[in-house]
């Protein structure tokens, strides 16, 4: 009879449920998360074990690998698409991994991707480089405010990036808002000397694909963007048509309807988030630099949102990536942009 195991997965232990065909557990145990541990407890099991699952939590790297390396069936569940039964009273670390055997048993389990573990730490380092970029944005924005709030006027990028820890003092009278300004300033500069050696460091250990250099063609995609389009994407494969794709993307509307009538939204973060802000900036840059898609723009801006107009722009080059990947095609703007 083959038996199907659950693991629940915590920071530092583990629930590992056993079921039989009949969902009937057949073992049952909290483990710390130690493969020396974990392993020698499965291999009593290992001859009918159709599949392990285990949840895609931040930690999931080291347990997913080990079972894999020992030969073990492993599955990764997607949890976010995973939807218990609300009538339950109770839940516990025992039921929430007796679920995920049951529906890898019933052939339900909404799976995630095992991203190749070669290329994994090298799309973790342009992830934390995407985190750096934002939080650099957020200096740079605050330093703007300050101005803003103590000069009436907003001075551009270009200006604070000029300015020193020297001219900060001489614009401002206020020695404690000065102090703001230069401690603010001090952050983005160590911020962007990060950004820069984490680049450096990216380039020197990965290269486009032949499949992915085309996106250089596209308006607002520099290397770094395709490099990091390229590793959260992977195996272009794996998407059915491009509408899967660009909501992998997240850059689709997420609603439920009943009878005609909207009855809520989805879950609107189920997709991968680096790739979304990967497409926002390319769209950002592409408004800037490429006049048909800045007239686009402007178009649905009049009649939305800013934020609406931009994902809208997001969407379109989404789209286009993916043909363009699969086809290995060079970026068309009348086919994207008309």
């Amino acid at each position: 009879m083959a038996l199907y195991a659950g693991i629940d997965l915590h920071s530092n232990n583990n629930v590992i449920v056993i079921q039989d065909e009949e969902d009937n557990v057949v073992g049952r145990k909290r483990l710390p998360n130690d493969l020396k541990r974990v392993c020698p407890w499965l291999e009593s099991y290992r001859q009918d074990l159709a599949g392990i699952v285990v949840e895609a939590t931040y930690n999931w790297y080291w347990l997913v690998d080990g079972l894999m390396e020992q030969g073990y069936s492993v599955h990764l569940a997607n949890t976010v698409a995973i939807q218990q039964y609300n009538g339950l009273k109770y839940r516990n670390d025992d039921s929430d991994a007796r679920w995920l055997a049951t529906l890898l048993r019933l052939g339900l389990l909404p799976e995630a991707h095992v991203y190749p573990r070669t290329e994994r730490a090298i799309r973790d380092l342009l992830r934390k480089r995407s985190r750096f970029v934002r939080q650099a944005t957020m200096n740079l924005l605050s330093i703007e405010n300050l101005f803003a709030r103590n000069h009436g006027q907003r001075p551009s990028a270009n200006q604070i990036r000029r300015l020193t820890l020297e001219g900060a003092d001489a614009i401002f009278e206020d020695s404690n808002v000065a102090l703001a300004v230069k401690s603010t300033l001090s952050v983005w500069d160590c911020l962007t000397d990060q950004i820069y050696a984490l680049e450096v460091a990216i380039r020197g250990q990965v290269r486009l694909r032949q499949s992915y250099k085309k996106l250089r063609t596209v308006p607002g995609i520099g290397e770094v963007l395709a490099l990091t389009i390229m590793l959260e994407t992977g195996d272009i494969g794996r998407f059915d048509d491009v509408g899967n794709y660009v909501s992998y993307a997240r850059l689709v509307g997420s609603s439920h309807w009943t009878n005609g009538k909207r009855k809520g939204s989805g879950n609107t973060k189920n997709g991968n988030a680096f790739l979304c802000w990967a497409f926002m900036e390319a769209a950002n840059f592409a408004i800037r630099y490429e006049p048909k898609i800045r007239a686009y723009y402007q178009r649905k801006e009049a009649k939305t949102k800013r934020v609406i107009a931009l994902k809208a722009v997001a969407h379109k080059l989404a789209r286009a990536c993916y043909h363009m990947i699969k086809e290995n095609v060079a970026f068309d703007i009348t086919r994207a942009f008309g």
